[in-house]
Order: C-alpha cells, then sequence, then structure tokens
C-alpha cells in the first residue's frame, strides 16, 4: 500500500507549533505533500527537514515567509525537479516533483486569487502556464500525481455557500471550468471525487478563520490529489483529518494498492 498526505501549513513553524510533528509518526505515510511553508531553507530545524523517518525536499520561495512547497519521502527518490523553468513562477515556489521509478509525485501550491484583482490576474496567469505543463505530465508515459492545494472548489458540492460564491476567486466560472479541462479533456481523475462522488460536509478542506465556519463547518475542499487514471484506479479509500488543527487547511490522505 501507499498512503499519500497532502497539507497546505499556512506556516510550517505555526504547524510544528500545532502539534503536526508529534501526530505525523502514527499515519505511516510513505509521502507527505506540503504546501504553504511559509520559511527559508535555514528557517528549518531538523525535525522539519527529516521527521518520523522521512526525509524531506523543499522548494522555497524567493520572498521570505512567503509560499514555498515540499515533499516528505519514506523512500529516496531518483530525480527531483524544483519548479517549472519559469521565473515569476518559481520564485514564489510552488512546484515540485519527486520520482520514484515509473511513479511522478507532485507538491503543488496554486496561486489564491482571492486577496486583490491584481492577485487574480496571477493566478489566471499560473493557470494558463501550468495547463500545457499538466498536459505534458500525463502525456510522460509515467504515472503522476498532483498533490496541493489548488485553490478552487471544482462542483457546488465542493463548498457550503456556493451561492454566495460564484462571484469569488475560488469557485469562478472560469476556475472551475479549467479544472474540468484537466479532467475532461485532458484525463486526469480527481481521486477523492472518484472515492466518493457525492460526499459533501465530510469533502471540505479548508475554512476560513472569519466568523465562525469551522465550528460551523462551512467549508471548502481547495486540497486535491489529482492522478493519472491507472494510479487513481488503485486508490483504496480517502479522508480529511479534522481532530486537530495545525492550519485552516485539514490534511488529506489518500490510500493506493500501489508500491514503490
Amino acid at each position: 500500500m501507499l498512503r499519500i498526505i497532502s497539507l497546505n501549513l499556512n506556516g510550517i513553524r505555526s504547524a510544528a507549533t500545532k502539534g503536526l510533528f508529534d501526530w505525523l509518526p502514527d499515519q505511516q505515510a510513505d509521502l507527505v505533500c506540503l504546501q504553504e511553508l511559509k520559511a527559508q531553507a535555514g528557517d528549518l530545524s531538523d525535525a522539519m527537514r527529516a521527521p518520523a523517518g522521512l526525509k524531506g525536499w523543499f522548494h522555497h520561495a524567493e520572498k521570505k515567509g512567503y509560499s514555498g512547497v515540499g515533499i516528505y519521502s519514506r523512500h529516496a527518490p531518483d530525480r527531483v525537479i524544483e519548479g517549472l523553468g519559469i521565473a515569476d513562477i518559481d520564485a514564489e515556489g510552488r512546484f515540485l516533483q519527486l520520482d520514484f521509478g515509473k511513479l511522478s509525485v507532485v507538491s503543488l501550491y496554486l496561486p489564491s486569487g482571492s486577496s486583490s484583482e491584481e492577485r487574480l490576474q496571477i493566478k489566471f496567469a499560473f493557470m494558463e502556464r501550468f495547463l500545457p505543463h499538466m498536459a505534458t505530465l500525463f502525456a510522460s508515459g509515467q504515472e503522476v500525481v498532483v498533490c496541493g492545494d489548488w485553490n478552487i472548489a471544482h462542483r457546488e458540492i465542493d463548498l457550503r455557500n456556493w451561492k454566495s460564491n460564484q462571484k469569488n476567486s475560488g469557485f469562478l466560472p472560469e476556475e472551475r471550468a479549467w479544472l474540468s479541462r484537466l479532467f475532461d479533456e485532458q484525463g486526469w481523475v480527481d481521486v477523492y471525487r472518484r472515492l466518493y462522488p457525492e460526499a459533501t460536509d465530510d469533502c471540505y478542506t479548508w475554512w476560513s478563520n472569519r466568523g465562525q465556519a469551522w465550528a460551523k463547518n462551512v467549508g471548502w475542499r481547495l486540497d486535491y490529489q489529482i492522478s493519472t487514471p491507472e494510479l487513481a484506479a488503485a486508490a483504496l479509500n480517502a479522508s480529511v483529518y479534522k481532530a486537530q488543527r495545525f492550519s485552516d487547511h485539514a490534511p488529506l490522505t489518500i490510500d493506493y494498492d500501489w508500491s514503490l
């Protein structure tokens, strides 16, 4: 079995103070994909670099305290790819790929467009340039899983208040249509939705810090494991962990009938 966890940390140092590294050893994960490190290489402790029998690889943002992705792995990869080779995207530390034989695992942090019109345009520019990269990955001959915070709720069942959010970034028609292109045109599979086609309240992975969103479970499903079809067909189960809060996102764990 292969266990993959994806989690937006909203700061690795903050998540550490909330018990992340006490929780992680019991999960027996093979791979943990991290987003929003908000830390530079020198900010990481030894426990953050290599926790619980895992070793970490990271792609940090140039800006301090911002963005950044990482992957913890129980196995040494054959190849590590930091970034997309696109300067402005790579400066924000949003893409990291580890290859293990015929399996490629990606940690992705797609930009949020909710803070300003400028950031929304940056998000759209990222999406436009990332779409062909996803097509290349799909055609690579590898089995691929792209884990991460996609910052888009795909369908109405993927967020509690969909009606009032149709003009907000994260649920805009253009964003949702872009995700649909990945699935319908390129052939990628939303692994959680393959397992649980109609799940609603249990599917959310992010809650606003405003109001009582967490207490009332007014959430969004923004975190996905999106894979090639053969790997998706090997998925056994998926769960969102909510017993503890390490950030404003919750860990998404999926088990696959797969071995590295």
